[in-house]
């Protein structure tokens, strides 16, 4: 869940995830430790937020004890609550299976930037993971999407049958 300055909320359910982990090539942490990646060498269930591509910021979890370099980067959600908020900060148009399809449209919708780099997310007003009590749905794997390092791993884990998973279908079979 994303709190906003304003008391507000914006929330989705996470259907979409890709692992990355420090002997991976295409992990931020293959060649140690740097002050961009700093978050990600932390305890784990801490956000890692960093700026890619000149456009567009990526929210990931660091998945591991302090000192490894692992996270989670979460690809899209589906949206729950403060719809109206993620359409607004979207911009007019976007249908809702759109809004947090893809990790920056996803970190656009819920107002992620570099400033929640490091956040715990346990225990951040501003950001923060729950359970939402829906059963969890079966889970699929398959390669990770656009990389070109490390490409062939099946490391990106997607909840089956959503309708809000970023990618062509080919790479989310739902059964």
């Amino acid at each position: 869940m994303r709190g906003l300055d304003d008391g507000g909320t914006i929330s989705g359910r996470i259907v979409e995830t890709e692992a990355y982990t420090p002997e991976d090539p295409a992990s931020h942490s293959f060649r140690g430790q740097t002050a961009r990646n700093r978050a990600m060498f932390g305890a784990h269930l801490y956000a890692y937020v960093y700026f890619v591509y000149g456009s567009a910021y990526c929210l990931n979890v660091s998945s591991e004890r302090e000192g490894v370099g692992a996270a989670v980067l979460i690809r899209a959600l589906e949206p729950v609550a403060g719809i109206e908020r993620a359409r607004s900060n979207r911009g007019p148009g976007v249908a809702d299976r759109d809004l947090m399809r893809g990790p920056g449209r996803l970190c656009a919708a819920l107002e992620i930037d570099r400033r929640l780099d490091g956040v715990d997310l346990e225990s951040d007003v501003r950001l923060w993971l729950a359970d939402d009590g829906v059963v969890r749905p079966a889970v699929g794997a398959s390669p990770r999407i656009g990389l070109t390092r490390g490409a062939e791993a099946h490391r990106r884990f997607y909840a089956r049958g959503s309708r809000y998973l970023s990618g062509t279908r080919s790479l989310s079979p739902p059964d």
